[in-house]
């Protein structure tokens, strides 16, 4: 059985999008609340990477995945991002800690490449991103992405995910392809709470069972660990949401939904094994908690709310908006101060310890996130017209807790501090037309459009005592401001803006029954760097009923993000025989960047080239074979911090007050390649219930192709091999998805399978560029892991399902991390109480249960 093609005018199509009443079976594109499961994932009609309103999955000419509010909801996590880790084998989302914000507003990435090279719409528009600019250690270390993480599930009716470049189609940031939310619009709705926690144990760290006082003078003390493995319960999580969809007259839609969730902190810290107390035979380094450090989840409260309505005009015109507003309140740790720690001796009370038992400085990140957009959509003259205005900003404040400014004393620091905050706006006009016309061969489509975006970044400076110098400053003492993290100065303020317009064409054509074309091209100017032209083109070709071959080929670009133009922090030291000179990270035009040889940001540029196979032969069976190469020129990374006698030389000539630096350059080449595989089944009913069984694989490999040097500075000082090896080989070479998905009423199961290839740590000291990867001593290599989730449900009434379950069933844990002397190199005692890596593409939180329970009305 052959899958047969269904088309429909295009404006009739986009008509019945615009104004059928809200009830699910009228809406094309939104899978029905009577049927969701019934239609296969290739019969679907798309609305992305084409704006003919007639394309399906199967006829997409490039590779498309479509996740269904129903994949969404069968699983333990409620956030989005987790999601997608789990049912898109391309997408990676790893759970950093001790990363400053990043632990509250973590990243996530496609195909191996950044956070920012992925675009994200909900509904087609242009979502904004973050204000956060990741810099401590992460995936993604130097770019600011869109906090997904904000988007309820229960809210989305499907995500499509194009895995293609579309920067010609839809602007900046589309080099690794695109992911569009499409928000429920259907009548009805849904009330569920879920209540989950970690019940773990953790593999290679154990719990003291006894510690001997120290009799050395400068030794550690002597610590005997219990025989079995350290057990967490922790991480307790509520989760309570609501979807309301009401009709409004007869073809409008009113769909709110509202979410609200409670996390607990979780800790996978190991005993810290160091001498905590200064004196010889002091008795408290015997009794004090040696899980003094917060390694995992930080606490966190969110509340998101999401509108999406749509009124009917009269004469085929629509009134439609959407928009969201979210709130979270989170915070994570630094690393603990031992109460001998040079950095808590308060030198006006004589060097005494300011925490007489150490303490833990946290990190309170209060995010706002708001976004709201409004349009009319119609047809003029047998043209689809599509007139929208967009709005969204994301807010990030800092507070720092349970800590102190050392530089001021004791007696005058405050313990908590407000350390100022980011800003990132964005505001954009579209107009998007569309019609059908007759080239006397196939159905055509051509589209058009334009767009006005204005983006604005702001840095907001902390409270005084948040980043001053005191009295009690030396040269050999921690830098002044709150510890862990000092507050923005007022010279790190900036309140920034830029400027693009845009212009766009695409045509989609049949050729023939069994030749597709898809051209595109773009045609964008920005206020801070200028001009660019994008083009793609993309083909398919079906020689046999259920078996087709495509390809595209395309050119993309992301313009330099607003944080990496602008941001700025810096600390003050007290160098012997210069006195106060600022270090830190540099905007690209501050003194300190150009002395050094900074430029102006130049946007990155991409060439994308795919090609693949679509299998739909056999009748409930997909499968879907493409091969990806991108190539980047001008990747924008940030330096390493540049210092030394030759640095200061160059400071000093310029007449800079300064020792050291680091700024965003447009440093490396690179080339991604790789192979996704995606399938999808669905058994033939046999007596025992609906079975779908789904399967994807991705193969990538990032390689440095070129590097940028300057001023003299090799490219082992510029970028060099830790963080060159963080962005080819710190995300999985590998992953793999396996699904099985049993619906029986009134029982239904789901169960998840998948496997993360090896992940490359290069933990050594060696800093050569020359030495390739795990030759040098101290190297790790993060074996592959299988992570399987299990989930069952029964619904005693219609109206009425509970569910329980597991993520990470079998309490998977990343390799724990090497302690002590091996192989003649000396690893870091950091890893006797950190023991696992922050780039575990599956985190290191263990298993966690879950109950749920959900109505519908």
């Amino acid at each position: 059985m052959s899958f047969k093609r269904t088309r429909l005018p295009a404006s009739a199509a986009l008509a019945a999008l615009l104004v059928q009443p809200a009830a699910a079976q009228d809406v094309p594109g939104e899978t029905p609340a009577s049927e969701q499961g019934e239609e296969t994932p290739q019969q679907q009609i798309i609305v992305t990477g084409t704006r003919r309103t007639d394309r399906t999955v199967a006829e997409s000419a490039v590779p498309i995945d479509v996740i269904s509010n129903e994949a969404l909801l069968n699983q333990g996590s409620a956030e989005t991002n987790r999601l997608l880790n789990n049912l898109v084998p391309s997408f990676n989302f790893p759970q950093p800690s001790l990363t400053d914000g990043t632990d509250s507003l973590r990243p996530a990435t496609l195909r191996g490449l950044s956070p920012d090279q992925v675009l994200v719409l909900v509904n087609g528009k242009r979502r904004h991103i973050s204000s956060l600019l990741n810099l401590n250690g992460s995936v993604g270390r130097g770019s600011a992405g869109v906090d997904m993480n904000t988007i309820p599930p229960l809210a989305i009716d499907r995500i499509e995910v194009l895995r293609d470049g579309a920067a010609s189609q839809y602007g900046s940031d589309a080099i690794a392809g695109v992911i569009n939310i499409q928000l429920k619009r259907r009548e009805g709705g849904r009330a569920q709470a879920s209540y989950g926690k970690y019940v773990t144990t953790m593999k290679g760290v154990y719990d003291v069972a006894s510690v001997s006082p120290t009799t050395a003078g400068t030794g550690d003390p002597a610590i005997v660990y219990e025989t079995e493995e350290s057990r967490r319960r922790d991480g307790e999580t509520w989760t309570f949401a609501t979807n309301i969809g009401v009709p409004v007259g007869e073809a409008g839609y009113f769909n709110v939904t509202a979410e609200y969730k409670d996390r607990s902190p979780t800790n996978r810290s190991g005993p810290d094994p160091r001498r905590q107390y200064a004196g010889t035979g002091d008795l408290r380094e015997t009794t004090i908690d040696r899980i003094n450090h917060r390694f995992g989840d930080g606490r966190s409260q969110d509340f998101n709310f999401f509108l999406n309505a749509g009124a009917d005009l009269g004469n085929g015109f629509e009134l439609y908006q959407f928009g969201s507003f979210g709130q979270r309140d989170g915070n994570g740790a630094g690393f603990f101060r031992r109460p001998n720690d040079a950095r808590n001796a308060d030198w006006a009370n004589g060097g005494r310890p300011y925490y007489p038992d150490g303490f833990l400085p946290l990190i309170v990140s209060d995010i706002t996130d708001v976004a709201g957009v409004i349009g009319i959509r119609g047809t003029v003259a047998g043209w689809n017209l599509d007139l929208s205005a967009n709005y969204g900003s994301n807010r990030l404040d800092y507070s720092v807790e349970n800590t102190w400014n050392a530089s001021l004393g004791g007696i005058v620091s405050p313990r908590r501090f407000y350390a100022g905050g980011l800003r990132s706006g964005q505001t954009s006009v579209n107009l998007d037309v569309q019609r059908p016309i007759d080239l006397g061969f196939g159905d055509t489509s051509i589209a058009a459009g334009a767009e006005w975006r204005n983006e604005n970044y702001k840095i907001v400076a902390g409270e005084r005592t948040s980043y001053e110098v005191g009295p009690y400053f030396f040269s050999n003492s921690s830098a002044p401001g709150a510890q862990v993290f000092p507050g923005f100065a007022p010279s790190t303020r900036v309140d920034a803006s830029r400027d693009s317009f845009a212009g766009y064409v695409e045509l989609d054509t049949d050729l023939t029954d069994l030749l597709n074309v898809q051209v595109a091209g773009r045609y964008e100017h920005f206020s801070d760097f200028g001009d660019t032209i994008n083009g793609k083109l993309a083909a398919r070709l079906e020689p046999v009923d259920g078996i087709a071959l495509r390809g595209s080929i395309s050119t993309g670009f992301r313009a330099p993000g607003m944080a990496q133009q602008y941001f700025s922090t810096v600390s003050t030291n007290n160098v012997a025989g210069v006195g106060l000179v600022e270090v830190g990270t540099f905007p690209v035009g501050s003194p300190i960047a150009v002395a050094l040889g900074s430029e102006p940001l130049e946007p990155e540029k991409s060439l994308n080239m795919g090609a693949g196979l679509v299998f739909t032969m056999i009748p409930g069976l997909s499968v879907t074979v493409d091969y990806y190469n991108i190539k980047i020129d001008d990747r924008i990374v940030l330096t390493e911090n540049l210092q030394g006698a030759d640095v200061v030389a160059i400071l000093r000539a310029a007449g800079v007050a300064g020792t050291s630096g680091r700024f965003f350059i447009n440093g490396v080449d690179t080339r991604t390649q790789g192979i996704d595989v995606v399938a999808n089944y669905r058994v033939p009913d046999f007596g025992a219930g609906r079975f779908s069984l789904t399967a994807g694989y991705n193969r990538n490999d990032t390689k440095i192709t070129d590097r940028r040097t300057f001023s003299g500075f090799t490219a082992d000082r510029l970028f060099a091999r830790p963080e060159s090896y963080r962005l080819t080989d710190g995300q999985p070479s590998n992953k793999l998805n396996l699904g099985l998905d049993w619906d029986y009423e009134p029982v239904g199961m789901t169960l998840r399978a998948n496997r993360y290839g090896s992940v490359f740590l290069p933990i050594g000291t060696v800093n050569s560029l020359a030495v390739g990867k795990g030759d040098a001593p101290g190297d790790v290599t993060l074996s592959p892991k299988w992570v399987v989730d299990l989930e069952a449900r029964f619904r005693p009434v219609p109206a009425l399902e509970l569910a329980v379950g597991a993520n990470n069933l079998l309490d998977e844990y990343p390799d724990r991390l090497p302690v002590g002397t091996i192989g003649g190199f000396t690893h870091s005692v950091n890893n006797a109480f950190l023991p696992y890596s922050s780039q575990s593409p599956f985190g290191f939180s263990g298993r966690f249960l879950y109950t749920r329970a959900s109505f519908d009305f």
